[in-house]
């Protein structure tokens, strides 16, 4: 009796368990020396990986390695959701150009290379083919990872980067379906890129237009009812729904989650969710990157030594240099285009799902996928003291290359952002395509959804196709009449058709229009009737729009308002300010909030002493509802007052360190939106005088934010600076008064 007190019974423990114990054990203990020893937290996880995996001894090992590759992937969804929170669509947009230029300049150069390396290394055609394109796309979680580590998040550079990163991913799911062609069918096949291309824009739009129209519109109404669980689940939810849709359509599922993340960026709960969905990230991103480390096998090293190191090589540099040539040509200045440069030089996910790809289709050697994992192993743990020395790089090479170079670049820099003037006849062409486009595609797939589900639905009832065409059409309606007759740049077309010789083309852009609307009409009515009754259908739909245009008129104006409402939900009121305005001081705005326990709170801007002490100019407060321009030194700040600085990327980390030391919480970082102009003093009243005595600020309620004078540039300049003449001035504030001033 007493004997059986001291029995054990043997508990099964699941293998899952045991793995992901030892795997956060191995992950802590790694992390906590690399925190100590003061390195980037992503190369802990990669040698907690290489402990923990079967290639090393010394160690308890991970037993069931495929159940870790799907936590694995699990975490690279939360890890691109948790990047669509931060940078929305609108932000991508901003800097699209300079992410398109760079990502395909990267991948272009690095195609090309990677083909010629491996064919100097006498591999066969196919190896060279998967190689160019492995090599070509950098990885976005372990640069998302190397920022978050070394906190260059609110520097300029970043946005170039992560905007190139998207381009890149999307490149890479038409690059794999171009991949899958070639191997299948051993050549080239242009159609099915196309159709891919054609393929991914229309399910983006869509999932864009009905997450804006929908998911803001859900969280704003469910408010009330949302605890931080709640919207945790629903959040999460939301993205692995959209993980489905994206790969049931044959699309990343990663790219899906970054979409989902996108939308909700567009939402007033963007910052609540990002604050929640942190930890489950970081959880799932420390397996995520434990489980690349775990691929590092010490042999492979040994044996393919030499492709890996001149790969390696291959990578960082050609990466690096072709990066920053594209961002160049993008019209960036020279240290952003450097810092952009060194920061994608290495490979990651993307490229073990293609090297993947070719060994499951059987194309590829075995060679190919452990020399991948190797180079992508280096390159992670390059990657944070690439980013880090990005800078000092760009310094030593700024002072080391010609006058005439570094004034060729700025100039070059400064066209590129220019603005272009663009023709009437320009505009209305663009903003007919766009309308003709967008309700298009939306037209379509209200189509398509009827067709599939809908129509089956409903096929077996009495007059069920009848039933079924009626709601179809009752939901096309008001796309149908903006398609075709709401009416597009009106200012524009009406200057237009002043001139005689415009008539004949606005008269086709509005018949082409309504032509388009009447064929889908058609096609919609093809999938309920036969030909005949069909067409009765389509008459008398016809003669609906046409009795009853008002009413559709104002259907579509509150679709069109509740969509524009999501959109610009998170949108302050005052104008977009462009960044790259001011590169040549490498200056930029970014935002801060005040936290509700500051010592700060309370004090005015006099007390402060913000500008004195760091150099930076304060450029707005938001306060709630309320915007104050240009406050004054006796501004007080608020709890939760969220204030935009103007400096450099050293003045912004200098602030954020300041609010660190005032028990502040840094914010997330963003673009401002206000009018920033410039000036040339040529005969103006106040040439010879200070600042201060031109009452620039009294007058037009802006700020100096900027004087050059004699070729020599002065961010944030002192108020007894005396203007000379031919300075050239930048004032940030009302656009209309400090025009006036200085015309």
């Amino acid at each position: 009796m007493i004997l059986s007190l001291f029995t054990t019974t043997t508990i099964h423990l699941p293998e899952l368990i045991k793995d992901l114990g030892l795997i956060l054990v191995t992950a802590a203990i790694a992390v906590l020396v690399f925190r100590k020893l003061k390195q980037p937290l992503v190369l802990g996880y990669l040698v907690a990986g290489f402990l923990a995996s079967p290639n090393f001894n010394f160690f308890p090992t991970v037993q069931g390695i495929h159940s870790i590759e799907v936590w694995a992937e699990i975490g690279v969804v939360f890890l691109l959701f948790s990047l669509g929170l931060e940078f929305s669509f609108k932000k991508l947009l901003k800097v699209g150009g300079t992410a398109s230029i760079t990502a395909l300049s990267q991948i272009i150069t690095m195609l090309i290379l990677g083909y010629y390396v491996g064919k100097l290394m006498g591999w066969e055609n196919m190896n060279c083919i998967f190689l160019g394109v492995i090599l070509s796309i950098s990885s976005t979680t372990i640069i998302l990872k190397a920022f978050d580590e070394l906190g260059v998040k609110s520097k300029k550079f970043v946005g170039n980067v992560i905007g190139a990163l998207i381009v890149q991913d999307i490149v890479a799911i038409l690059m794999m379906v171009l991949l899958s062609t070639i191997a299948v069918s051993q050549q080239f096949s242009g159609s099915e890129l196309i159709k891919s291309l054609l393929k991914l824009f229309f399910f983006l739009s869509i999932w864009f237009i009905s997450g804006i129209f929908f998911i803001p519109t859900l969280l704003k109404k469910l408010k009330k009812l949302l605890t931080d669980e709640m919207l945790l689940i629903i959040s999460l939810a939301l993205c692995l729904v959209m993980v489905i849709f994206a790969a049931d359509v044959g699309f990343s599922p990663a790219l899906g989650a970054f979409i989902m993340g996108s939308i909700i960026a567009e939402t007033n709960e963007a910052e609540h969710i990002e604050h929640l969905v942190k930890p489950v990230k970081d959880l799932f991103g420390a397996i995520f990157f434990v489980s690349v480390g775990m691929l590092i096998n010490p042999e492979t090293l040994v044996i393919y030594a030499v492709p890996v190191m001149v790969l390696t090589i291959v990578t960082i540099f050609g990466q690096s240099i072709s990066s920053t040539i594209g961002t160049l040509l993008s019209g960036q200045s020279l240290k952003q285009s450097i810092q952009t440069g060194m920061s994608l030089s290495q490979i990651g996910e993307f490229s073990f799902i293609i090297a993947t790809l070719g060994a499951s289709l059987k194309v590829t050697s075995d060679f190919l996928y452990p020399i991948v994992v190797a180079v992508s192993a280096v390159t992670a743990f390059t990657t944070p003291f690439m980013i880090k020395f990005a800078t000092p790089t760009a310094d030593f090479i700024e002072k080391r290359l010609p006058k005439k170079w570094i004034k060729k670049i700025e100039i070059y820099s400064a066209n590129s952002q220019a603005i272009k003037t663009v023709s009437t006849w320009q505009i209305v062409i663009k903003a007919y395509v766009l309308q003709v486009t967008l309700f298009s595609i939306i037209i379509f797939a209200i189509i398509l959804l009827s067709k599939n589900f809908l129509l089956p639905l409903l096929q077996d009832f009495i007059y069920g196709n009848s039933i079924a065409a009626l709601i179809t059409f009752f939901v096309l309606a008001p796309f149908l009449w903006a398609l075709s007759l709401k009416r597009v740049a009106r200012n524009e077309t009406q200057e237009l058709l002043k001139n005689k010789k415009y008539y004949g083309p606005v008269i086709v852009l509005v018949l082409l229009r309504i032509c388009i609307a009447l064929l889908f009409i058609g096609m919609m009515l093809n999938n309920f009737f036969s030909p005949g009754v069909a067409f009765l259908a389509f008459v008398i739909s016809i003669a609906f729009m046409m009795l009853f245009p008002k009413k559709i008129n104002i259907l579509y104006h509150k679709i069109e308002n509740r969509f524009i409402t999501n959109l610009n939900e998170r949108e302050s009121t005052i104008q977009k300010i462009n960044r790259n305005n001011l590169s040549p001081w490498d200056g930029h705005m970014a935002n801060f909030t005040i936290n509700a326990e500051s010592d700060l709170v309370g004090k005015t801007l006099e007390e402060i002493k913000i500008r004195e002490n760091i150099g930076v100019n304060i450029a707005f407060i938001k306060r709630g509802g309320l915007h104050i321009y240009i406050p004054t030194k006796d501004e007080k700040l608020y709890p939760n007052d969220e204030i935009s600085i103007i400096g450099t990327d050293l003045q912004v980390k200098q602030f954020s360190d300041y609010l660190e030391t005032h028990k502040l919480e840094n914010e997330k970082t963003d673009e401002s939106e206000i009018a920033l102009q410039q000036f040339e003093l040529i005969e103006h009243s106040f040439i010879g005088k200070t600042i201060k005595e031109s009452k620039i600020r009294e007058i037009t309620q802006g700020l100096v934010v900027g004087v050059e004078h004699n070729g020599r540039r002065i961010l944030n300049p002192e108020s007894n600076l005396i203007l000379s003449k031919n300075d050239i001035v930048w004032v940030v504030g009302d656009k209309k008064k400090i025009k006036h001033f200085f015309s």
